[in-house]
Order: structure tokens, then C-alpha cells, then sequence
């Protein structure tokens, strides 16, 4: 451990302990609040041996403007004092110096000598004043202050202080001097590799993709083939004991049946009054002058209806009217009937009405002259109508099947069949509903369950419809059949019977040479385009071969038969079976 040793004259000794690094050393020394500090260094004191320890020591003096003193006798030290100009003693007695540096020629330096003229009036050192060799250390204890600029290869006179790694950072040996190794930069050298592998594992993808993903080759075939139309009237029948006949067009077919219940709710849009009805009495006068001669009176029934200002009202009894009774052309209304109980024929407040005149339902010649009628109130509630249920129904009908159709599709393509879209039915739906029309509802749901239907069949048995009417077409010696066209056949609906439907059968039927695409690919793969066409224009039937390479850069067909397209080109249909074979 360091120990400090001061004094009022401007002088402090600090003790340096052997295992003191530098850094403490340091700032001991910066913490001291005196210009001259003297460094007592024990025996073997390696913290000094370095040549860096010493240049940072003394940087760190002269950023502290302090001078400082080596006491030690060590004299592998001196050497390195001297290089770096700090001064040595070997007592705290002996006078101070700077030591000789290595090859170097003795240098005339010293501390400044400070005058000390009393505590009162410190005097400012003079920088033509150098330290006196002739005294010791002891006897510098006056000093007031010291020169602050000591030789040195490092200006920090105009710089901040330095932090200790940037003084490591800057102190960098000069030729000839303390050469060392330089250490290999192990991360930048990790970094290159890894760089570099990645580069190589890019070419090598590239590589891959270039020469055996991406090459792909495309041939096309034209034959001496023909297209021939063929149309036919099919029978899909369903049952157990139907067999194929393709001279008579009747096929076995498989019925695939589903049932769907749906609902639909519509609001009620009907209105009823049921608040109270309003009543009144009518009397009847006959005016026809025709009943004046037969003198017979006439019975009106209960039940009849007298009609005023648009509302309706019923007869609550039977009313006997007398004939008519004129004077002159004046109608005598003094002889009548009793007055006649009547009632609206609905409830409601719009039926009271004043004392009017009535019109009666069936009798053009009879007038009623009412009373006034009271009593109507109005409660209004909601009620279903027929057009209601007729909406809800319309709805459900014309609900979307699209999801149902393909639910059946599936199920027969799952059974290995092919699909006659055009056989696809819809039963009768049985209805139901929640109301009738005039019941009271805020709303009314209508259900419907209805039946769908379609039929799938055997490819086979279509390839025998479709061979069977091009079948006197083809000299069969020297063509076959290579396409059906079943995948493009167009199938119209002629009619549908419990037991399956009639429908039309259109497709163009290809017929030529065969070619067998797979056997191709393998005797063409990985040769020129020039030896595949030749290999393959040696098929009968066979008039051009094109081969088309990609990307630009493939030059030959991939060896790798997934990567070569043969097609054998389609002709156009060249002509028609006379007429749909049945």
C-alpha cells in the first residue's frame, strides 16, 4: 500500500508499495495537492520496468503541472527515467537528476528552483530558474512552485487530460525501439470465412437451380391424326340389372341423392283491426215505381250488407219493405219498414260515422236511412298473409345450390364415376310453416325439405357411346382411338324419369397413330434436340417434332423425364357423325 508523507513547504513523499500498479501510482499522484512529489520505490519495484509505466507517469506529472522525483537505486530503472526525462535521487537527500538515456548524450535539466519569500506573498516562479543539483530533496522543501514544462517527445500543453487508455493509445514506440509482434485480427479473420462459405453455399444453389431445377424442354408432336365429331343420344338408367348397350345408347348409372332442409322467416306485413265495432239502425224505403202497379212488398235478410262513405255495415235482422209510395214524382218516404238493427263489418273507429243514406247490397231500387253509428275503437295487430308465405317460398327456391352440386359431384368422383352435371334434379320441396295466412304473427318461417339428385356413370361405358358412333368413320386396321375427348364433352338434359334421364353426348374424338408419351421421355432425355426429333419421327404417324429448351442458357433436353413436356398435338375436328346415334 502507498503511503503519503507531507509537509507545509510544497513538498509531499508518497511510499510505493511492490504490488502498486500504475494506475494507482496515478492517481495518488494526481491527488496530491503539492507541486514536487517524490515516488519512494521499494526494491524490484516492477511497476517500473516498463517503459510505458514511466512515459505514462510522466504524462500524467505534466497533466497534473507537478514534478515529480524517483527516489530508487535501482539501476535498471535509470535508463527508462532517462529516456522518458524524470528525475531521479537516490535518497530524499541526494540532488535530483535526470538520468542518462540509452544511446543518448547526457541531458542538462533540472527542476526549477522556486524562491520562497514567505506564506504572505508567494512569488510566481521564474522559468530561467532551474532546480540547484547542489541541494537535496530535503532542502527543496521551501519551493513554492516549479517549472510545469520538462522535456518530454509528448506536448499536452493545449489538450485536456487524457484518460489512461488513450495515453496507452498514443504511446507508440519509435523505430528501432520496443518492436513487437502484431496480433492477428482473429474476428475480421472470422468474419471473411464466414463470408466466404456463405458465398460458396449461394454458387452452389445457383448451380443447382441453374443446371437442374430450372432446365425444363418442351416437345410438341404433330401426327398425321384426325378429329371427328361424334354426337349420341345416351339412356342413364339406374337399377341393379342394367347393362351396357352402346348400339342402343343405354348406359348403367349410379343415382347420388342428398336432402336439404332449409327455412326462411319473413316479417308479417298483413294488418287487422280488432278494437270494438261500431252499430247503428237502418230504415228501407222502396222509390221504384215499377212496385207502385204490384203492390208487393219486398224482404231484405239479415246478413245483408248497407254500404256509406266507403265502410260496410251487416243487417242484424230480416226487414220487410213496402212497395213504393209516390206522390206525383216524389217518392214517399213516411211508409217504411221498422228500423233495423246494423253492424260494422270490422272493428274499428273509422265506422263511426253520422246519420246517412245507405246503399243495399243486391236491391238497386231500395234506399237506407240510417242512423248514426258509434261504438268502433280501433286495435291494430299483425297479421300473415298469403303473400307473405308466397315470399318466404319464392326465397327458399331460389336459394343457391352451387355448394349442393358439388357435395354430389364428390360423393360419385369418390366412387370412381364420371358426372353428368346436366342430370343434377331438384325434387318437390315439402312446406311448412309456423303460420297461416290471416293468423296473428310479427312474423312467419317457412320450411322446405326437397330432394337433390345426380348421376354419375363409368367412363368406359361413355368411351363405348363415343367409339360407337365414330366407329364407321375409322379404317381400324391402321387408327386407334387416342382421345375421346371425355374431359370436354358437353352433356344436354332431354328429359328425367324416375328411373334416370335421357340426355345428349357431344365430343370430338381423336384417332391416329398411338404414341406413348412416357416411353418418349425416357428415350429422348438428356440428348440434343436434334437426335430426339430424329428418335422420334421414327413412330408411323409422326410428320413434325419441335423441341423448345428453357431457361436461355439449356442446351440440351434435362435428363430428368419430369422435367420434359410431350404433347402430341390435337387437329382440329375435320368432321361429324351424320346424325346423333341413339
Amino acid at each position: 500500500m502507498t503511503e503519503k508523507s507531507t509537509n507545509s513547504t510544497g513538498k509531499e513523499v508518497l511510499y510505493i508499495d511492490v504490488d502498486d500498479e500504475i494506475t494507482a501510482i496515478i492517481d495518488k499522484l494526481r491527488g496530491s495537492h503539492q507541486k514536487i512529489v517524490a515516488l519512494v520505490l521499494p526494491k524490484r519495484a516492477t511497476v517500473f520496468q516498463s517503459i510505458v509505466n514511466m512515459k505514462l507517469l510522466k504524462r500524467a506529472a505534466e497533466s497534473a503541472k507537478k514534478n515529480v522525483v524517483l527516489i530508487t537505486s535501482e539501476a535498471g530503472l535509470l535508463p527508462m527515467a532517462g529516456t522518458v526525462g524524470i528525475h531521479v535521487a537516490r535518497s530524499l537527500q541526494s540532488k535530483p537528476e535526470i538520468p542518462d538515456a540509452p544511446l543518448s548524450a547526457d541531458k542538462d535539466e533540472g527542476i526549477e528552483e522556486i524562491d520562497d519569500h514567505g506564506a504572505d506573498e508567494p512569488t510566481k516562479p521564474s522559468k530561467d530558474k532551474v532546480l540547484d543539483k547542489t541541494r537535496a530533496i530535503g532542502e527543496l522543501a521551501g519551493a513554492a512552485a516549479l517549472d510545469d514544462q520538462l522535456d518530454d517527445t509528448i506536448d499536452l500543453a493545449d489538450e485536456p487530460e487524457p484518460s489512461l487508455q488513450a495515453a496507452v493509445a498514443k504511446l507508440k514506440p519509435k523505430k528501432g525501439k520496443d518492436k513487437k509482434l502484431k496480433v492477428p485480427n482473429f474476428k475480421k479473420f472470422r468474419i471473411l470465412i464466414l463470408c466466404g462459405g456463405v458465398v460458396l453455399i449461394a454458387l452452389v444453389v445457383l448451380a443447382v437451380l441453374a443446371f437442374m431445377i430450372l432446365p425444363k424442354a418442351t416437345v410438341v408432336v404433330q401426327t398425321d391424326s384426325s378429329a371427328l365429331n361424334s354426337s349420341s343420344v345416351v339412356q342413364l338408367k339406374t337399377g341393379a340389372s342394367v347393362t351396357l348397350q352402346a348400339k342402343n345408347g343405354i348406359v348403367p348409372a349410379t343415382l347420388q341423392q342428398t336432402q336439404k332442409t332449409a327455412s326462411q322467416q319473413v316479417a308479417a306485413s298483413g294488418q287487422q283491426n280488432n278494437g270494438a265495432k261500431a252499430t247503428g239502425t237502418v230504415k228501407f224505403y222502396n222509390c221504384n215505381k215499377d212496385d207502385t202497379l204490384s203492390g208487393t212488398p219486398h224482404t231484405i235478410p239479415a246478413g245483408t250488407g248497407v254500404s256509406a262513405n266507403g265502410s260496410t255495415y251487416i243487417t242484424g235482422q230480416d226487414a220487410t219493405v213496402l212497395p213504393s209510395h209516390f206522390a206525383g214524382d216524389t217518392c214517399k218516404q213516411d211508409v217504411s219498414s221498422a228500423s233495423i238493427p246494423i253492424t260494422a263489418q270490422s272493428g274499428g273507429a273509422k265506422y263511426n260515422q253520422a246519420a246517412t243514406n245507405y246503399t243495399v247490397s243486391g236491391y238497386g231500387s231500395i234506399t237506407g236511412v240510417g242512423s248514426a253509428t258509434t261504438g268502433g275503437t280501433d286495435t291494430i295487430i299483425k297479421i300473415v298473409t298469403q303473400s307473405d308465405i308466397d315470399s318466404a317460398n319464392q326465397k327458399l327456391s331460389s336459394a343457391d345450390t352451387t355448394s349442393i352440386k358439388q357435395e354430389l359431384k364428390t360423393a360419385l368422383l369418390a366412387k370412381g364415376l364420371d358426372v353428368i352435371d346436366a342430370s343434377f334434379n331438384t325434387g318437390a320441396p315439402t312446406i311448412s310453416g309456423t303460420a297461416k295466412a290471416g293468423d296473428q304473427a310479427d312474423n312467419v318461417t317457412v320450411t322446405s325439405t326437397t330432394s337433390y339428385s345426380m348421376l354419375g356413370v363409368k367412363q368406359d361405358d361413355l368411351q363405348a357411346i363415343a367409339k360407337n358412333s365414330v366407329n364407321d368413320k375409322i379404317d381400324t386396321t391402321k387408327q386407334k382411338i387416342l382421345d375421346y375427348g371425355l374431359s370436354n364433352a358437353v352433356f344436354g338434359l332431354q328429359s328425367q324419369n324416375p328411373d334416370g334421364a335421357t340426355v345428349t353426348m357431344q365430343t370430338t374424338v381423336i384417332v391416329g397413330s398411338e404414341l406413348n408419351v412416357d416411353t418418349i421421355k425416357q428415350q429422348i432425355a438428356g440428348k440434343k434436340a436434334g437426335d430426339a426429333q430424329a428418335i422420334i419421327k421414327q413412330y408411323p404417324g409422326v410428320t413434325d417434332v419441335t423441341v423448345h429448351y428453357s431457361p436461355f442458357w439449356v442446351n440440351a433436353i434435362p435428363k430428368n423425364a419430369s422435367k420434359i413436356t410431350v404433347t402430341v398435338q390435337k387437329p382440329a375436328a375435320s368432321g361429324s357423325s351424320n346424325a346423333a346415334k341413339p
